[in-house]
């Protein structure tokens, strides 16, 4: 996923009220962002640090920036670019899916995005073929590190994504196909759950696990100029 402008450098001034961010560019001025991210954002948003910003040309935008990327030594290790958008990753795995990059899910003839299903959901993807059971494919971002390599989810309680996990046990029960892919918006070695944040959801992952449904956990490689999911990485817990 290229973006479509370049990215606007800026100096983090504070993040508050979950979805705002006050950047200082490299001109002085100051900028009220939107910050795609309803999550904690652990170790991501210290005041000082480089930021990456897109610009909106919609003029009907209340708040023209969005904050994409952070340069941080995530987990005490080398400096590196972290994506904190969450709006990202979907783009990122459908992308991938046109692309055939998911070899884990090749092959499906139709892909369909937020299908409903379950109590009131919609899952991010549905992948079907004549004559097969269909694959439900939920998605979720991961930008937590407090480890060098170790890349978790999820950074604060996560109640709705536990949600999903007892959703996606629910289609395998019936016979359909359940999966969960986690993208890792940064350099990561592994990837595992961060049950001491969340242990209803360590709760969750472990018993859709053992109901069938698979978990994945792929990295991004994140430029200025691109995000572009990259590899596989092993799941610790599973």
């Amino acid at each position: 996923m290229r973006f479509s402008e370049p990215l606007v450098e800026g100096r983090l001034i504070q993040r508050y009220k979950r979805f705002l961010a006050d950047v200082e560019l490299s001109d002085g001025s100051a900028v009220t962002t939107h910050c795609a991210n309803p999550g904690a954002m652990l170790g991501l948003a210290e005041p000082g640090s480089k930021v990456l910003l897109s610009r909106s040309t919609n003029p009907a935008r209340k708040l023209a920036y969005s904050w994409e990327l952070v340069e941080v030594a995530a987990g005490g290790g080398p400096l590196q670019y972290v994506g904190i958008n969450t709006s990202r990753p979907n783009r990122l795995v459908a992308e991938a899916l046109r692309e055939g990059r998911l070899t884990r899910f090749a092959g499906y003839e139709r892909v369909r995005p937020e299908v409903k299903y379950g109590r009131a959901s919609r899952v991010d993807f549905l992948l079907e073929n004549p004559g097969e059971p269909p694959c439900y494919l939920e998605i979720k971002n991961c930008h937590l590190m407090r480890e060098p390599g170790l890349a978790e989810f999820p950074d604060c309680i996560a109640a709705r994504s536990a949600r999903h996990l007892e959703e996606l046990a629910a289609m395998k029960a019936a016979g359909a196909r359940a999966a969960l892919v986690y993208v890792v918006q940064m350099n990561a070695e592994r990837f595992d759950v961060a049950e001491d944040l969340d242990p209803a959801y360590g709760r969750a992952f472990r018993d859709a696990l053992a109901a069938g449904v698979e978990s994945y956990a792929v990295t991004c490689r994140i430029s200025p100029e691109e995000v572009v999911i990259d590899q596989e990485i092993p799941i610790v817990t599973a």
